[in-house]
């Protein structure tokens, strides 16, 4: 006998809720994740295969468009450059991308700082 799905009000079940859950949280963390590996220029593919190593995957139709917007915002700069047969385009962090980098980081470690607390045992975590 097939083991029965919970639902919750909005008709999703747990584990649904947690995926969507986890996507936001990943969503809150991709800009600085991105930020933090573009201090040396890259291009993305480049980009995406180092995120990956390091344990954080982004898909190309994540990552390409979050790349346009943060050079629209003027954290990033771009340079194309040929190699071989095909013109690659490379990011690299500007000054604005350097400071938004430092600031997010500053944060980003506050805020884990305070979660850790939060989630220790004593705290009821």
């Amino acid at each position: 006998m097939a083991k029965p799905v919970h639902r919750t009000a909005a008709g999703t079940s747990p584990d649904e809720t947690i995926e969507k859950l986890t996507l936001e949280l990943r969503r809150g963390v991709i800009v600085l994740a991105c930020l933090s590996q573009l201090d040396e220029p890259s291009y993305g593919y480049e980009l995406q295969q180092r995120l990956a190593t390091r344990g954080m995957e982004i898909e190309q139709g994540t990552l390409y468009p979050l790349l346009r917007r943060l050079e629209e915002q003027g954290l990033l700069g771009e340079e194309w450059v040929v190699e071989g047969s095909r013109p690659r385009k490379y990011y690299r962090l500007t000054d604005a991308g350097k400071r938004a980098r430092a600031e997010l980081e500053e944060q980003w470690n506050a805020m884990s700082a305070v979660l850790d607390a939060l989630l220790a045992p004593e705290h009821g975590g």
